[in-house]
């Protein structure tokens, strides 16, 4: 056989296994373990160790769908090595479970992929670091519930104790005590045999083993144990580890398991089950109604803050009083009140102020935001939703150190965020259109997923979700309150916002929408594994991504009115969304009595001072009414605007503390007179003045309590106009998400990162001929060559001459060492030039930062 035709010898550590690998496999194990690359390793040794260091391994085995756990459970219960053989009946059992069979090669392979595992399928290793985690002991026992082996089990026991558990067996007597567990382990791994030993046990003795087989494989006795107890314990079959303590040896579990190293191995997901079909036209005509009406939501709570919002806490936050009354103000719940809060504040538009007195107010942003098209100004709330951390659900909750948790106050980040709501709504995205999930098929999809790790996994009690599981019931509802969703089923424009194909075949329109719960079909959706995916766009991306969400939805919406139908009973009905203009004029002049499909707005003296205050007059409101109406304006209406008009401002306040002047003074008299006015403090200084001991803001709502219609005045005597959109905090950023690790590397930086560790990777494994302190082989040992000025100025001369490749040492400028391999081109001036087969390039390096040389050994040449 030729040197070309000898095989390759089989990877004796996890670095060689990663030796091995060509670029779009390290490509593959750097995107699923972003932690591997920062920084970037300086070669594939120090590559695979930090592979293996516990932090990363558990934050790898934590991101391990069900089965491929599994998988690596079993092999941590496994011989070191085992041959995939042995892997596939501790997965498979005794009877081949054909699923179990056919899916392990994946599972296997996704092992190999993120460096857990390692070694050719007859010698298959799990990273040490994991099977230290995953391995059984009695402080920390086994996901799989088994316990040690025969041989670890008797460690500490004694041989005579040893040789009678033998004769009691049937087993011959020996004196080697390796040799006699070594009989007892192969008895126990006998199935025929051990069948035989167990059917002699009396039926208090299997129902013992039965209690234990799943695990925990740990019990107590007690130092007299009961006569079916003494059976099992002088045959083996418990074996004590402590006083008190016994323990199931795994042979014999196994055995009893058939094999199974998992009591329900689980090789397939769960299928993500549609609780109802809609058509696709009303789905997305439910979401573009819903997404209007969360447009509506932020717009009114922005207002409430035009002229300063609620203070903000020493702490941060929002207080559980304002809360509440923002949650009043928006006729919701509060934490639905929490999540338009914190969805406002993710996207930019509002903020605190700022100032001593710091209180939350719209930000510059929100100016901007409200003359955007309906569509733009719906997209930016939804990508602001999808990648944010701050979790509005824990408003309410406890922190780690008993504190509450305030709506926009600290420690709402949950970094986990972004990728369950991105997994959720890709979920939704593979039903077929139209189709809503069951929740629980979601939250049982996710869970096979990213399955909990620790004793907690399996004993939840029913509705004790994790946190996964409450981000999950989150994202449904909140995705349901956005828009991005209509009647549960994933709408269009969702679709687009999480890069999603459009549908291509949409649904006829004569479909029939099943309404009530008779009506609901269930669908099972059965599409293969997909892995989970977190949030994959950088800025670019996502910013094309709401684009072409706003423009799916902007055929959803209707168009905004120029118009409202004005009542006899002075209200004015809105149709349906109203132009920018008339929807800020009429939010002034009246008030909100009703939303929904038509928003049903009421004219009262205190609207319509409001809009008198803001600087308009009965005549430029008398012209907007019959402008904008598609009736005629009321008389009761025209009525109302005259009177409010007509006694507005006939009273002004001022500073002085405070003071009222009138023309009339009979109106002052009635104000003396009345004796709700009497807490203002009001004593007349002239036939038309007053002066108060209130504060002018005081004196104004006194005065508008009792029945008034008094103005602000100037210190220059002139009326004081009330804007509502005045107050504006300085420009804000958006709060940045918090992630979960390390960022996943782009292609570009995967491609230079994969480049700079192969290439220091040849220059640490380079064969170099033998120098002082090296072995025999030449191998670099790690350690930098040391030669002289001289020497290395010689041999990088001669090598110009000869064009031989060098290995050389090197420390930088910021004092990195680090080993390269060079072909000289030029030596002069104190600097050698030379082609770098670690960079792939030409460089030139100053000769006094070269700490020393050493040549190739001739087979590396």
């Amino acid at each position: 056989m030729s040197p070309e035709e000898k095989p390759a010898a089989a990877p004796r550590s996890l670095a060689e296994a990663l030796r091995v690998r060509d670029d779009v496999s390290l490509a593959a194990l750097l995107r699923s373990r972003p932690d591997l690359v920062t920084p970037v390793p300086t070669d594939l040794t120090q590559l695979a160790t930090r592979a293996g260091t516990r932090a990363s391994v558990v934050r790898a085995l934590e991101r391990l769908d069900r089965f491929a756990l599994q998988t690596a459970e079993a092999l941590a219960v496994a011989a070191d090595p085992a041959p995939y053989g042995e892997l596939l009946r501790l997965m498979a059992g005794d009877e081949a479970d054909p699923a179990v069979t056919a899916a392990l090669p994946r599972a296997v392979a996704l092992l190999r992929e993120q460096a857990l595992l390692w070694g050719a399928d007859d010698r298959l290793r799990l990273v040490r670091t994991a099977r230290e985690l995953l391995a059984p002991s009695p402080q920390h026992p086994s996901p799989t519930g088994l316990g040690p082996t025969v041989r670890e089990a008797t460690a500490g026991m004694s041989p005579g104790r040893i040789q009678e558990i033998l004769t009691t067996v049937g087993l011959s007597s020996t004196h080697d005590s390796v040799s006699a567990v070594s009989a007892l382990g192969e008895l126990f791994t006998d199935r025929k045999r051990m069948a035989a030993l167990l059917a002699e046990l009396p039926g208090d003795s299997r129902e013992v083993l039965d209690r234990l087989v799943w695990g925990p494989p740990y019990g107590q006795v007690t130092h007299d144990p009961a006569a079916h107890l003494r059976a099992l314990l002088d045959r083996g079959l418990l074996l004590p580890t402590a006083p008190g303590t016994v323990v199931l040896p795994r042979e014999v579990a196994l055995h009893l398991r058939a094999g199974r190293a998992h009591r329900a191995p689980e090789p397939v997901p769960p299928p993500v089950e549609a609780a109802a079909t809609h058509r696709p036209q009303v789905v997305d005509a439910t979401a573009a109604g819903q997404a209007l009406a969360a447009l509506a939501t932020v717009d009114e709570l922005l207002k409430e803050w035009d002229e300063g919002g609620p203070t903000v806490l020493r702490a941060g936050g929002l207080s559980v009083r304002d809360l509440k009354r923002t949650a009043v103000a928006l006729d919701v719940s509060e934490p639905v009140a929490a999540f338009w809060l914190e969805l406002a504040y993710a996207a930019g538009l509002i903020a605190s102020d700022g100032e001593a007195d710091e209180r939350y107010a719209a930000t510059p942003a929100y100016d901007e935001w409200r003359e955007s098209p309906t569509g733009e100004r719906w997209a930016r709330l939804a990508a602001a939703w999808l990648p944010a951390t701050r979790t509005p659900g824990v408003v309410g909750g406890r922190d780690a150190k008993d504190r509450t948790l305030s709506a926009l106050g600290p420690n709402l980040d949950r970094s986990a965020a972004p990728e369950v709501r991105h997994r959720v709504l890709a979920l939704l995205a593979g039903l077929p259109e139209g189709a809503s999930p069951g929740a629980e098929s979601v939250l049982a999809r996710l869970r096979w997923e990213r399955p909990l790790r620790g004793p907690q996994q399996d004993r939840r009690a029913p509705g004790d979700d994790d946190l996964r599981s409450r981000l999950a019931r989150w994202t449904l509802s909140e995705a349901e309150l956005l828009g991005i969703t209509g009647r549960g089923a994933l709408a269009a424009p969702g679709r687009a916002l999480i890069g999603a194909p459009e549908p291509s075949h949409p649904a006829p329109e004569s479909a029939p929408e099943p309404e009530g719960p008779g009506d609901k079909l269930p669908v099972h959706h059965h599409a293969p594994h997909m892995p989970p995916v977190p949030v994959p766009a950088g800025p670019a991306e996502r910013a094309a991504a709401a684009a072409n969400a706003a423009r799916l939805l902007a055929p959803l919406l209707p168009e905004p009115l120029d118009h409202v139908l004005l009542q006899a009973d002075l209200t004015a009905v809105a149709p349906g969304p109203l132009e920018r203009e008339l929807a800020d004029v009429l939010g002034v002049l009246a008030d909100v009595e009703s939303k929904g499909g038509a928003t049903v707005y009421r004219f009262t003296p205190g609207s319509v001072r409001r809009a008198l205050d803001a600087g308009q007059t009965a005549a430029d409101l008398h012209a907007f009414l019959a402008r904008r109406s598609r009736t005629p304006v009321p008389q009761p209406l025209t009525y109302l605007i005259d009177d409010v008009a007509r006694r507005h401002g006939r009273l002004r306040v001022g500073a002085a503390s405070a003071y009222v002047r009138c023309d009339d003074d009979a109106t002052l008299d009635e104000i003396l007179a009345d004796k709700r006015a009497a807490g203002l403090g009001l004593r007349r200084l002239a036939p038309t003045v007053l002066a108060a001991q209130a504060d002018p803001a005081v004196l104004l709502e006194g005065l508008r309590a009792i029945g008034f219609a008094p103005a602000a005045e100037s210190a220059a005597g002139d009326v004081v106009i009330a804007r509502a959109d005045s107050r504006r905090t300085p420009p804000r950023t958006a709060p940045e998400p918090v992630p979960d690790g390390p960022p996943a590397p782009d292609d570009t930086l995967l491609t230079a990162a994969i480049r700079a560790v192969r290439a220091g990777d040849l220059a640490a494994t380079t064969p170099r001929k033998p120098g002082p302190g090296d072995g025999e082989d030449g191998a670099p040992g790690g350690e930098l060559p040391r030669t002289g000025a001289a020497e290395t100025l010689a041999t990088m001369q001669a090598a110009v001459l000869t064009g031989e490749a060098l290995w050389i040492g090197y420390v930088n400028a910021e004092g990195a060492a680090s080993q390269r391999v060079i072909a000289p081109i030029r030596v002069e001036g104190g600097f050698v030039t030379a082609y770098d087969h670690t960079a792939d390039e030409v460089r030139t390096y100053p000769l006094h930062r070269v700490t020393g040389v050493a040549e190739l050994a001739d087979d590396a040449r």
